[in-house]
């Protein structure tokens, strides 16, 4: 349960950063219309956050027990 949720933990980072840079990209570029893409991207971006927290919160509880 441990092995399955460090890796878990390391997925939702990885796909985290991977949004994040994906956003970073597109205010670079400046793409025109890119204001809805870039509130989709921060959305999921949030949404992954919380997701990290939650799993690295029960990997820590199961580590505990």
């Amino acid at each position: 349960m441990v092995t399955v949720l460090k890796v878990l933990v390391v997925v939702s980072v990885l796909a985290t950063l991977g949004v994040m840079f994906a956003g970073m990209a597109g205010l670079a570029r400046s793409e025109q219309g890119g204001g809805a893409r870039s509130n989709m991207l921060m959305r999921w971006r949030v949404g992954l956050q919380f997701l990290t927290v939650i799993l690295f919160l029960l990997l820590l509880l199961v580590m505990r027990g």
